[in-house]
């Protein structure tokens, strides 16, 4: 799902690009000698996979299903195995491949295993969590997941390489996966791979990613699409698909961000005279951020006294911050100072991730949180259930460190070459910083019948949602194709499947969804 500042280590997802990676410049050094090429040969792992079969009763119905989980390997330019991508699949046993849905699942970061989608979302089970309070320490439940999608789809999980249990091999580097374009290739490769191997090129395929991941499902769109892949649709939660907005002296993020606070607010009871329908108070409050908002950061230093008090007033009584601090940060308000300040009289910080979250910091003084409580709070119960799962239930055993983020020294590549046509936008010699909504579009010119579901946590400041429905109604599409994409929101952060009642809503909608497309 994250990304944790400023090491990117993605713990789980959110990305901005003030956190784009920043790893140390210097490779790792070895002391061993360089290895020859038939050392390198025989560091090639053979293609491995645990199955065992499983079944579970969902919508009334008894669903018996395989789970695989095992490696595939992905091969060069050259036709030479470099790299050892590690997954998990459930396939309902008996079904037509010919009219099965598959899905393929994935976090992001950049250099985040897929477990929390895994253990959290839409598979057959769930860990379960005390969210929005922390979870502690194990012993840990892991459920049936009555919200699952196995109902609807097969369900493929990828770690991501570098990640998880996904390795280079043979002469495959880190170099190979640590780049906007590098991870899209061997994305590509592996699921062109995998639907080979399981005879599933006539299946009806979607992607369903988190954060970073749907940087990555946005330019595979467009990749597969070249690559003769047509998909039937795409699930983009809590999305992230231009990093061209949060570049100091832009006013978008500020507008951006201010419907979240917004709601954020309206939760902890920061709002004065709280609307009882959250929605109409967004809608206002959306209206505000493009309109006067907006007009008064672009009017910058020259902005009249009076119209800036005026704004101020009504910032801060959008966002339950004073007067004064609006005033003092220039009606520009960072979200980690934000989740500092909203809850500082209560001596409380909020999650980044998830704002539901709350947890005490050092001391109330500070400008910054020490930490994120969203994230404190669920990661050891996520990776503790994952390896105890693995295991136990899907019998894979193997020596390997399974790596929940990316440990590599390499920098991340961020240059992007969007395929297809580019729509005219950034695309001459690549962007220096990816813009994959460019890539979309392209897909669904290309593929007029593909559609896409945007799911949003009202309570997300990693990805948040206004900027998401700003990335996804710039796409340069014609109004017929713009109405081929839908939005959900649920009053849950980053993660949506954290609140229980939210996982219900996302995987109803995500069933008309199927249905829509399928029928």
């Amino acid at each position: 799902m994250r990304q944790v500042a400023p090491k990117l280590c993605a713990l789980m997802l959110g990305v901005s690009v003030a956190l784009l990676p920043a790893f140390a410049q210097d490779q790792k050094k070895s002391d061993d000698p360089p290895k020859h090429d038939d050392d390198k040969a025989a560091s090639i792992p053979p293609e491995k996979s645990s199955v065992t079969h499983h079944e579970m009763t969902l919508g009334g119905r008894s669903i018996h299903y395989t789970a695989t989980a095992g490696t595939l390997l992905i091969h060069n330019d050259e036709d030479k195995p470099y790299g050892s991508i590690f997954y998990v699949a459930y396939t309902e046993d008996g079904a037509d491949a010919k009219s099965r849905p598959v899905t393929f699942l994935y976090n992001g970061g950049p250099g985040s295993a897929s477990l929390w989608l895994h253990m959290g979302s839409v598979g057959p089970v769930r860990v379960a969590t005390a969210s929005p309070a922390a979870t502690g320490a194990a012993p840990y439940q892991v459920v049936p997941n009555q919200y699952s999608l196995l109902d609807k789809t097969d369900l493929i999980f990828i770690d991501a390489p570098l990640t998880g249990y996904s390795k280079a091999v043979g002469k495959g580097t880190d170099k190979d996966f640590r780049g906007v374009d590098q991870d899209l290739q061997a994305f590509d490769k592996f699921i062109q791979r995998y639907i080979t191997v399981n005879q599933r090129w006539n299946s009806p395929k979607f992607l369903m990613g988190e954060s970073y991941g749907t940087t990555r499902s946005a330019g595979l769109a467009g990749m597969l699409q070249e690559s003769g892949v047509s998909l039937n649709g795409v699930i983009l939660v809590s999305s992230v698909l231009n990093y061209n907005v949060n570049v100091p002296g832009l006013d978008i993020q500020y507008v951006g961000n201010l419907p979240s606070y917004a709601a954020i607010a309206w939760y902890h009871n920061k709002i004065p005279n709280k609307p009882a329908d959250v929605k109409a108070f967004l809608n206002e409050v959306r209206a505000f951020a493009r309109g006067d908002y907006a007009e008064a950061l672009a009017e910058g230093d020259l902005l009249p006294q009076d119209k800036f008090d005026t704004i101020a007033a009504k910032v801060a009584a959008y966002t339950g911050l004073s007067v004064q601090y609006v005033k003092e940060s220039k009606l520009q308000i960072s979200p980690t100072r934000f989740r500092k300040e909203l809850l500082r009289d209560e001596g409380e910080i909020l999650g980044r991730y998830d704002a539901r979250f709350e947890g005490t910091d050092v001391d109330n003084a500070g400008e910054n949180p020490g930490y994120d409580p969203s994230d404190s709070g669920i990661a050891g119960a996520f990776t503790a259930a994952f390896h105890d799962y693995l295991s136990r239930e899907l019998k894979y055993d193997t020596t390997d460190t399974y790596y929940v983020h990316s440990e590599s020294n390499t920098p991340w590549d961020q240059t992007h070459h969007p395929s297809g046509s580019g729509g005219g936008r950034g695309n001459f010699g690549g962007q220096r910083l990816p813009d994959v909504a460019i890539d979309l579009a392209d897909a669904m010119r290309k593929n007029p019948k593909l559609k896409v579901f945007s799911a949003n946590g009202l309570f997300d400041l990693a990805t948040p949602f206004f900027l998401t429905e700003y990335d996804l109604n710039h796409m340069m599409v014609t109004p017929e194709l713009a109405r081929n994409v839908e939005f959900g929101y649920y009053p849950a952060g980053h993660m949506i499947y954290l609140n229980v009642d939210a996982l219900k809503d996302l995987t109803h909608d995500l069933d008309n969804f199927y249905a829509s497309l399928l029928h």
